[in-house]
């Protein structure tokens, strides 16, 4: 039995047929069926590497996996093993609501990425026990010869050995939006690249027209498109910001804790003469007021809310820390074909022979537009010639296009496609063309002869319609229809509009003579009449040029990735305003042998790759995180996987774009457009400004709790909280609000500013200082408030009952503050933010309902107060408003110009800042 080719470094394209039939131990007349399942018993399936299925155990135990949590975790055992079962029951409580929260959303979206792969079941037409059978394309083997006809999927890796006019469309592995045109006679060096190996059919890459017929080199795994599936697996990831921020935080958190804990067990053993159980109590406040408890829930409730936005807006998140990467990326490498084009051919130009000029307007093979003029409707003269040339180009077609259940569907080559939607929109159906002159014959394109021609009865009389190259066509006319252009005139204005990126045909139609011989192909149509000029090319999806200027208005470098020809992709470059000549695109040749620096450094000037390679791709997503970017990349094909794992993130598409692709991504576009890819970034940057609230929030309270702890201990004080009532306020009702805060809308236009700095830490200058003169007003007020009480004669009972109702009412009155870091609160309705709103009155019944209700009163310590405790208690939380409000008006007087993007440079500081 022939060896598995997994090992075999055979270039199948460049070896002659029968030397191949030799390699695989098989011959013309196809396998036998006892030879074929041998075959597929040492080869296994014809089936990609796909990792196995995400179970919902897994996604749970994923949302553990976070520095917080590990500190969490660490300060729930301790609690434990001192004797305060409530307040480690508090924290538990929170890590399973934070893995419940996370893990619902990520599974949900988990689903929908699936949703999205239709399992489409690949048949394959092979010659078993000499005999034409359908089988499933898993059972394809080596060495099994294979029949591919038009619209047929390539089961497996084929070496044609005969083909007739089959063309065959690789985009998903090339990135290429033309068709190839096979020929199993073709002889290229074993340097060719995939796209120039014109005698070989890949694995998923389908067939648009013709047929031809091949064996079987290679399947699975060890196919093309199954080799770059486990390249995917071997790529390591990289780090959403959100997890490198989280990571540097937590590390911060942790060492505060260790710090405080520190200064507490010297300041109370040593200068208070504390013992040891009550320095334990101190130290379980100390750790418990330091460390956030709420939130690794407030941030996963942010980002599911900020997920389900992208889902309104077109982008399935696969991973939660995704949604902020999104919004903090800086470059964006981007596709072209099926992103930023519509990866349907489409007719834009007309010339007619005199030289008037049309624009066509639509896109898509839709034949949604019409043929204008300057904006107008072509006039009753040049309407006749247009209306020559569009039935030309539906009676010299293969294609189909038609409309069913009220959505056009179309089959067949890209080009034919494009000319039979060209035709309709002049109103020339190809059916009803040929109701009135029926086809008696043809001659299909080939390369050699750059041409295709069919023949029509009509009155009496042979016509023959032909399209091709420009100067081939012009070569077999004798005049032109409506103008007297010298043919030399004429092949120059067809190479000025391929300058401008535009695919161009000509179209010529003339009376022929009969063949005597009915049995011969026909011969070449001579003395025909040149109809005009039609270029093609794949357009702009809608919305991607505002998209563009969008990102470049938001700061985000936009870079054009693709394998296509650097004149097509000049010429959307040129539109996109990403390039502005031939030198401002780098192809992968001039990338050979680039060094990594040299990468670098074009990468400086360069927004525009052509003719790129997968490899290729990969090595500028590389450079371009070496360089500080975090770095998001589209793609659709098998060839865009191993840069879509490589990236910071990887978008791939959901309609056009290959399972390998949407496995190899956190973020799936469901209608891959590039302008939901920028409507995803400004979701995930409200996402991140609600993190910083929660964050500012639950730190805020926190340090103001920790500043009460320490000043009473230094004064020889009591505690003025116990670690039950501390976690009461980080976990209920700092927590009910926190996670109100994750729904606030966005505050202007988040896409005015330029990204975040990736390294910057999420403290920055302006959350520090708003931290620091909140915590300070909590914890001074707190304490003078808790001598006071105390001097007043109260039970220490009555005192924490009081001070802990002080500080809920501070957390309320800073939930105003924490709506925007430059806004005043006093501008800010609450009407705007209901869920806030009723989120914060929420949090406030819940205590009072402590306050009364016999068993929170029994664990809490808490008790109802009169009017007089309520309106002293309300004046001095208002004073945390008026000293926000005073850093706000200072900020603005430091910075007046802007203060949002005052925000932003602040943000720039060294990250030892922090």
């Amino acid at each position: 039995m022939v060896t598995p080719a997994s090992t075999d470094t055979t270039n199948w394209y460049a070896q002659g047929i029968n030397r191949i039939y030799e390699r695989l131990e098989a011959d013309s007349a196809g396998l036998s069926s006892e030879e074929a399942a041998n075959r597929r018993d040492g080869h296994g399936p014809n089936r990609l590497p796909k990792a196995e299925p995400v179970t919902v155990w897994e996604i749970f135990l994923r949302q553990f996996r976070n520095p917080l949590i590990y500190i969490l975790a660490i300060a729930a055992i301790v609690s434990f093993a001192i004797g305060e079962g409530t307040d480690a029951g508090f924290i538990t409580a929170v890590l399973l609501i934070n893995a419940l929260v996370g893990g619902v959303q990520e599974w949900r979206a988990e689903r929908s990425s699936q949703a999205l792969q239709e399992l489409v079941r690949t048949r394959a037409t092979v010659i078993r026990d000499g005999e034409t059978r359908d089988i499933s394309g898993e059972d394809v083997v080596p060495g099994d010869v294979v029949l591919i006809e038009s619209g047929y999927r390539v089961p497996a890796d084929v070496r044609l050995v005969s083909t007739h006019d089959l063309e065959i469309d690789e985009s998903a592995l090339t990135g290429e939006s033309e068709a190839v045109l096979k020929d199993e006679d073709w002889d290229g060096d074993e340097r060719a690249p995939l796209g120039d190996r014109r005698n070989m059919a890949y694995a998923g890459t389908v067939a648009n027209r013709g047929r031809g017929r091949g064996v079987v080199v290679e399947t699975g795994a060890d196919t093309v498109v199954g080799r770059l599936a486990e390249d995917v697996t071997a790529v390591e990831g990289g780090q959403p910001p959100l997890v490198t921020r989280m990571e540097r935080f937590t590390r911060i958190i942790g060492l505060a804790v260790i710090v405080a804990a520190t200064v507490t067990a010297l300041l109370g053993l040593f200068v208070q003469q504390y013992d040891a159980v009550e320095m334990f109590l101190f130290a379980v406040a100390l750790a418990v007021s330091a460390i956030p408890e709420g939130l690794p829930v407030g941030i996963t409730v942010a980002l599911g809310v900020a997920s389900r936005r992208m889902a309104n807006v077109g982008v399935i998140v696969r991973r939660l820390a995704a949604v902020e990467g999104l919004g903090s990326c800086t470059m964006i490498a981007s596709d072209k074909t099926g992103t930023l084009t519509a990866n349907e051919l489409t007719i834009k130009r007309v010339q007619l022979p005199d030289g008037t000029l049309f624009e066509v307007t639509g896109e898509g093979y839709a034949p949604d537009g019409s043929v204008l003029r300057d904006g107008h409707p072509p006039e009753p003269d040049t309407a006749d010639e247009l209306s020559r040339l569009a039935r030309a180009s539906v009676l010299c077609n293969e294609g189909h296009l038609a409309r069913r259940d009220n959505e056009w569907t179309w089959r067949g080559d890209p080009t034919d496609i494009a000319l039979l939607a060209f035709g309709r929109k002049l109103g020339w159906d190809r059916d009803a063309a040929l109701d009135g002159q029926p086809q008696i014959d043809e001659i299909p394109f080939e390369p050699e002869q750059r041409y295709a021609a069919t023949f029509h009865e009509s009155d009496d009389e042979m016509r023959a319609f032909v399209k091709g190259a420009p100067e081939r066509v012009l070569e077999m006319c004798m005049g032109t229809s409506g103008g007297d252009g010298s043919r030399e005139e004429l092949q120059q204005q067809a190479a000025e509009m391929a300058q401008e990126g535009y695919r161009v045909l000509a179209v010529a139609e003339g009376t022929v003579t009969a063949s005597a011989d009915l049995g011969q192909p026909p011969s070449e149509p001579p003395e025909l009449t040149f109809l005009g000029f039609l270029g093609m090319i794949d357009p702009l999806r809608s919305g991607v040029e505002e998209a563009i200027a969008s990102a470049q208005r938001a700061g985000i470098t936009a870079t054009m990735i693709t394998g296509d020809h650097p004149e097509t992709a000049l010429a959307i470059a040129r539109t996109l305003g990403l390039a502005d000549s031939p030198a401002a695109v780098t192809t992968g040749a001039d990338l050979m042998d680039a060094s990594r620096d040299q990468l670098v450094e074009i990468l400086e000037t360069t927004r525009v790759f052509a003719r790129v390679s997968p490899d290729q791709k990969l090595e500028i997503v590389e450079a371009a995180r070496s360089m500080g970017h975090y770095v998001a990349v589209t793609g659709d094909g098998v060839n865009d996987a191993p840069a879509l794992r490589q990236a910071n993130i990887g978008i791939a598409m959901g309609q056009m774009g290959t399972d390998v692709a949407r496995d190899a991504a956190e973020l799936v576009i469901s209608d891959d457009n590039f302008a939901t890819i920028v409507a995803g970034i400004e979701q995930g940057r409200i996402a991140f400004d609600n993190i910083r609230k929660i964050v500012y929030l639950l730190i805020s309270t926190g340090a103001g709790e920790v500043a009460l702890v320490l000043l009473s201990l230094a004064a020889g004080l009591p505690l003025p909280l116990v670690p039950v009532q501390l976690l009461w306020l980080n976990l209920v009702t700092n927590g009910i609000q926190d996670v109100a805060l994750a729904f606030e809308p966005k505050e202007g236009d988040v896409l005015d500013r330029p990204p975040r700095p990736p390294k910057e830490p999420i403290f920055n200058q302006i959350m520090i200082e708003r931290t620091l003169i909140a915590a300070l007003v909590i914890g001074v007020l707190g304490f003078g408030t808790f001598v006071w009480l105390l001097e007043q004669g109260l039970s220490e009972a009555a005192v924490r009952n009081q001070l802990l109702l002080l500080v809920v009412l501070f957390q309320i009155v800073n939930i105003g503050n924490a709506r925007s870091e430059t806004t005043s609160l006093f501008r800010l309705s609450p009407l705007q933010s209901p869920i806030l709103l009723t989120g914060t009155i929420a949090a406030l019944l819940v205590h009072l309902g402590a306050m009364y209700f016999p068993p929170a009163q029994a664990v809490l310590g808490t008790a109802p107060v009169g009017i007089e405790q309520w309106l002293v208690l309300g004046a001095i939380a208002l004073t945390i408003a008026v000293a926000v409000e005073l850093h706000k008006l200072s900020w603005k007087l430091r910075y007046p110009s802007d203060p949002e993007r005052a925000v932003q440079s602040a943000s720039q500081a060294p990250e030892n800042e922090t």
